[in-house]
């Protein structure tokens, strides 16, 4: 009864939908007049004409820009800059830029009030959600909500909900006092919970995510595509549900789902798969059971990560990432309108088809299409899992610095990212793999230039570069510089195996992690690959089983008989300015 009283009341009092209230990669303005988007991988923010179709302008505004926001009713637009740690505000009408707010870090999301007097951001490290007077450009208040923070919805009830990205656990924030007021836990195996939107009417809200069976090593069982649905009242039933997209459609396989629309009307949700290029069209059902029926399905254009739909929900539009196009499509009959071109690859060919191989979860990458390399390494970064493999647990690791640090693995079992044409082969993905012939044993005799594919993949693997850490910014603490004495004393000795500009040695050594007592699975141990400390900070769990939740863990607790430095005989206070020195690195490029 409680729940039908709360929809009746949303219905009768709704108000018209307004730009900017959950957080997308595109957006539109309330008049829907103008569309924005947001183009990671050129670094530039495109405004679009709906009434022509037609690109406007193209404004440069940094390095890895992510959520975009119309402010209010006005045509101002608020852009995460993920890459540099600041919210560019720019007017769209003229491309003028009118004001920057710098942040701690990793701004990811952005979103607005209906009135334009606040916008609320999640940085995704260290897990806050700031907000920001958008007159005043400046940072109003801020809230730990949680770990690695992405997606950001405002509901009509006066709530932000938060996704932490590496969970799929989604918060509320009371936006009055601005504390985090309510939770809601998934399955512990919810995984790249990076949007949530909200319905106009019910008190509902959407998630796309997906599951991370860590004990299967399976392309076919590993890696499962959803959409999660959470209520926002207190009526009785489930609080939180999830529907698998595999089997949606009968056994049509889709996989990484990365971003969900609510159409203004309430009656139909769109959800994309960068994965496979495919959208499902649904249906909403307010029953709390179905939830949404299949509506349509739709071929995309290469890697969609982001949808869209107009105010007078007749038209909706989906954002092709590497195909650098915003489509537009007819609500009603489902057809192409047209494709509008909203900006251009300037970068080396090769890397922009090694990165459509690295997203892609069609053959000859893979069999089944669950899986890509993505699904684990999305962007270049880690899924925060520690998955079993035949060999034994093995953490995920980013790819940051990777050209850098060879060679490959924990287990050092690959001396270049050619060799990952065996991973493609293997079970995990089940693909037919990207060289015509025979293919080099790992370690063995090179596989590069034996594929200009796998070559591809390789120069975009190796792309990505590291960033300074947050922790860095002013500088090296005063407890850093203890720290950092204390890394290079032989007394401790840190740096005799992390050594050089990566802080590797790019060799094996036994730090007491691998005699089988904390895994009985290890096949490989007791040595491991000396892994590069730089970025460490936002990498936990840490190790190759990863055991140690945090950089403290691995000095104290995880460290058997000092074989990991020699650290025993160190003070609390001398652990701390230890851990400060690591989590500022890199302080400087290496």
């Amino acid at each position: 009864m409680n729940r039908i009283l709360i929809s009746l009341c949303l219905i009768l009092f709704a108000v018209p939908a307004v730009a900017g209230t959950s957080n997308s990669l595109m957006d539109i303005s309330t008049d829907g007049q103008l569309l924005v988007c947001s183009n990671r991988d050129t670094g530039t923010l495109s405004v679009v004409d709906l009434a022509t179709n037609k690109k406007l302008r193209e404004v440069k505004v940094g390095r890895h820009p992510e959520g975009v926001t119309f402010i209010g009713d006005s045509h101002h637009v608020a852009v995460a800059i993920y890459g540099e740690d600041r919210i560019e505000f720019i007017d769209a009408d003229s491309g003028t830029k009118t004001g920057t707010v710098d942040v701690f870090d990793e701004p990811y999301s952005v979103v607005s009030n209906a009135d334009g007097s606040r916008i609320w951001a999640t940085l995704e490290y260290p897990g806050e959600v700031i907000e920001i007077d958008p007159a005043k450009k400046s940072i109003v208040r801020k809230v730990q909500a949680g770990k690695f923070l992405r997606g950001l919805a405002l509901t009509r009830q006066g709530q932000l909900l938060v996704t932490e990205y590496l969970t799929g656990v989604v918060k509320a924030i009371d936006v009055k006092s601005f504390k985090v007021v309510d939770e809601w836990k998934g399955s512990s195996e919810d995984n790249l919970a990076r949007q949530i939107t909200t319905h106009p009417e019910w008190a509902k809200a959407y998630l796309p995510h997906q599951r991370s069976l860590i004990t299967v090593n399976h392309g076919s069982g590993s890696i499962f595509p959803y959409l999660g649905i959470v209520n926002l009242d207190d009526g009785e039933g489930s609080r939180r549900k999830r529907k698998q997209m595999d089997s949606f459609r009968g056994v049509y396989v889709v996989a990484n789902p990365w971003e969900v629309a609510v159409a203004p009307d309430g009656k139909r949700l769109y959800i994309i798969f960068s994965g496979t290029d495919d959208m499902f069209v649904c249906d909403l059902v307010n029953d709390d059971y179905r939830e949404v029926e299949f509506a349509g399905l739709l071929r995309t254009q290469s890697n969609p990560r982001a949808v869209k739909v107009s105010p007078d929900s007749k038209t909706f539009y989906v954002y092709s990432a590497l195909d650098f196009t915003v489509d537009v499509y007819n609500a009603k009959t489902q057809r192409l309108q047209g494709s509008i071109p909203v900006t251009n690859w300037t970068g080396d060919p090769d890397v922009l088809l090694g990165k459509k191989l690295f997203y892609t979860a069609h053959p000859p990458m893979t069999s089944r299409r669950w899986i890509s390399c993505s699904s684990c390494h999305p962007d270049g970064d880690s899924d925060g899992r520690t998955w079993q493999q035949p060999e034994g647990l093995r953490g995920t690791q980013p790819m940051f610095g990777l050209k850098y640090t060879h060679p490959i693995h924990w287990s050092a079992d690959r001396d270049e990212v050619h060799d990952f044409e065996h991973t493609i082969r293997s079970r995990l993905m089940g693909g037919r793999g990207l060289i015509k012939g025979k293919v080099n044993e790992s370690l063995g005799q090179p596989n590069e230039g034996l594929s200009k594919e796998l070559d591809a993949l390789a120069n975009y693997t190796n792309s990505h570069s590291f960033e300074l850490s947050p922790h860095a910014k002013s500088g090296l603490s005063d407890s850093a510089k203890r720290g950092k004495e204390l890394f290079f004393s032989t007394k401790v000795g840190c740096a005799k195996c992390h050594s050089g500009s990566y802080l590797t040695d790019q060799k094996m050594h036994d730090v007491g992690t691998g005699d089988g007592t904390d895994d009985p699975t290890e096949k490989f141990g007791p040595e491991f690959d000396t892994p590069t400390l730089l970025g460490l900070y936002r990498s936990a769990p840490y190790l190759h089983h990863g055991k140690a939740k945090s950089i403290a863990e691995v000095l104290t607790t995880q460290n058997k008989n000092d074989k990991h430095g020699q650290t025993s005989h160190l003070t609390q206070k001398q652990i701390a300015d230890l851990v400060e020195f690591i989590q500022a690195l890199p302080y400087e490029s290496p």
